[in-house]
């Protein structure tokens, strides 16, 4: 549109970093967070990219993000690392744990790294990718305050969940899953609010607990798991990874991340695995399979024009809508 704002990859990340820094974030953690956002942005993850960095600002100015906290990592064995985010964000205690992280996964062939006590985790599938990058199967489950209501239930008690599954081909691609347990995102349903626009009445029950296809009862209500009982399945199975083995806030005793000065206080789980010490062709069995499904069998890969998108970035600039350029921007200014 005429009134978007077009910006460079590079003046993307200095909007991003600039606006975090403004309302308290220390430099290192804003820079983390702001190369993820845009990794999103880039990959077409728009829900977990600019857009929700707004809420990760508004977060840092009601308290709900503690923006100096510095992430203790400790390592009760060699192959787990843990830590705990002291309030702030999970990608800053991440980064600073990747190498390491990588490294004990070649060297043992499996590590893990669990989070707690930070704000929601954004785009999931930026974990995964890291590693996958790094030539490495990963895993990933998070959780956050409670949206979604499990199976046979009518309010929420899980929040929408996602896993991530990630693993590497030998021409530097990578396989990419990253989906919620919940019909849909919550940010879709706001937008669709924000449209005055109906929604499915498979996405969301109301207060009542009935099926609603209007946004705001919705918000008001909990999501709905995609596949009924099977969905809210995954979901439980999340919750018992990212806030049961971190040791992270039960997604019904998370703070709201939109509302109050508590922090939600959500959990990360991140499986790595070395393929290359399970099958040495890996990589390469994994592309031929994978181009035997897409060419063959009409099979939808997900993931895989990830690098592909962002390279078009790159050469095409980050492409914001005017309003939200505007609103990150009045964050910069303070």
């Amino acid at each position: 549109m005429a009134d978007d704002v077009t910006l460079s990859p590079t003046e993307a990340i200095d909007l991003a970093r600039t606006a975090l820094m403004r309302v308290g974030m220390a430099e290192p953690a804003a820079t983390t967070l702001a190369r993820a956002t845009l990794d999103a942005e880039m990959a077409g993850k728009r829900t977990v990219g600019f857009l929700h960095l707004t809420d990760y600002l508004r977060s840092l100015v009601d308290g709900r993000i503690a923006g100096r906290a510095e992430p203790l990592i400790t390592s009760p064995v060699p192959a787990i690392m843990k830590c705990d985010a002291m309030g702030g964000v999970a990608q800053h205690g991440f980064s600073l744990a990747h190498e390491e992280l990588v490294s004990k996964a070649k060297t043992f062939g499996i590590s893990v790294f669990t989070s707690h006590n930070s704000y929601t985790t954004g785009e999931l599938g930026w974990y995964a990718a890291c590693l996958a990058e790094e030539g490495l199967v990963a895993l990933a489950a998070t959780n956050g305050p409670a949206l979604l209501a499990g199976a046979g239930g009518r309010q929420p008690v899980y929040c929408s969940n996602p896993l991530a599954f990630a693993a590497p081909l030998d021409d530097g691609r990578f396989l990419l899953i990253d989906q919620a347990s919940s019909a849909t995102a919550l940010v879709n349903i706001r937008e669709a609010a924000a449209r005055g626009e109906a929604i499915p009445d498979t996405w969301a029950l109301d207060l009542d607990g009935e099926p609603t296809t209007e946004p705001f009862a919705a918000m008001q209500g909990a999501l709905l798991a995609f596949g009924g009982a099977r969905g809210a399945n995954v979901a439980l199975m999340v919750e018992v990874l990212a806030a049961g083995l971190t040791g992270a806030n039960w997604s019904l005793d998370a703070p709201d991340f939109q509302a109050g000065d508590a922090s939600p206080g959500a959990g990360l789980f991140v499986l790595a695995l070395s393929p290359q010490l399970f099958a040495d062709d890996f990589p390469a069995r994994l592309a031929s399979q994978v181009h035997r499904l897409s060419s063959d069998y009409g099979v939808y890969i997900p993931g895989l024009d990830r690098v592909e998108r962002q390279r078009q970035a790159e050469s095409a600039g980050i492409v914001l809508p005017r309003q939200l350029f505007d609103s990150i921007s009045s964050f910069r200014r303070g």
